[in-house]
C-alpha cells in the first residue's frame, strides 16, 4: 500500500476549511503539502508487513557459542520511538522500547533492533500492538521463540486532551517463549 499524498493534501485542506480558516491564507497555504510530506515520513511503516520489515532488517550473525549456552540473554534498552494512536491520530511520545531475546544459533545486529522498533512505530498503532509487532519481527529474524518487549510511553490523547494528565505514562510488556513461563528469567532483564 502506498501513501496517497494527493489525497492527504486534499483532506488537510478540507480540515482547514472545516476548522473555519482560509486554506489560501499566507501562513497555511502550503500546510497541506507539508503535512502530506510529514505523513509520508512518519507513517512509512504502513507500507510494510511485519514479514517485509523482518526481511528488510534481517542482518544476523551465526554464533556457534549460543548453541550450548541457552541461558544468555541479549537486551537492548531505551530505544526512543514515537507513534500515532489509531483512535485519535494523537502522538504517542517519550516512548522507550526495550527488547530482550535468547539467541538461537544467531544474533541480530544491534542497530537492527532499533530500526525494527522505529519502523513498527511508523504506523497508526496501539502501544500494545507495537510490542507484539516488534516481538513477532524479532522472532522472524532470529528464529528465537524467547522474546520480550517492554514499552513505556506518554499518549497525547491523555496528556493534551480529555483528562489532560501530563504525568501519566503507559507501560506494556509483551513476553513470548521462556520469558512467559520463567518469571526468574523475566526479572533478570527488568
Amino acid at each position: 500500500m502506498a501513501i496517497d499524498k494527493e489525497l492527504i493534501e486534499e483532506s488537510i485542506r478540507n480540515i482547514i476549511i472545516a476548522l473555519g480558516d482560509d486554506p489560501n491564507r499566507a501562513g497555511i497555504k502550503d500546510t497541506p503539502i507539508r503535512v502530506a510530506r510529514m505523513y509520508e515520513e512518519v507513517f512509512e511503516g504502513m507500507n510494510y508487513t511485519n514479514q517485509q520489515i523482518a526481511d528488510m532488517f534481517n542482518k544476523t550473525f551465526d554464533e556457534d557459542y549460543y548453541e550450548d549456552n541457552m541461558q544468555d540473554v541479549v537486551v537492548v534498552k531505551d530505544i526512543d520511538i514515537f507513534s500515532y494512536c489509531e483512535h485519535h491520530l494523537a502522538l504517542m511520545y517519550d516512548m522507550k522500547v526495550s527488547v530482550a531475546y535468547i539467541p538461537c544459533g544467531k544474533v541480530i545486529g544491534l542497530s537492527k533492533i532499533a530500526r525494527i522498533a522505529d519502523m513498527v512505530g511508523k504506523r497508526l498503532q496501539l502501544q500494545e500492538r507495537i510490542g507484539n509487532d516488534i516481538a513477532e519481527i524479532i522472532q522472524l529474524v532470529t528464529g528465537s521463540e524467547d522474546v520480550a518487549v517492554f514499552i513505556e510511553g506518554k499518549h497525547s490523547c491523555m496528556t493534551a486532551r480529555g483528562i489532560k494528565n501530563s504525568s501519566a505514562k503507559t507501560y506494556t510488556q509483551t513476553v513470548r517463549g521462556r520469558f512467559k513461563t520463567d518469571k526468574e528469567l523475566l526479572h533478570r532483564i527488568l
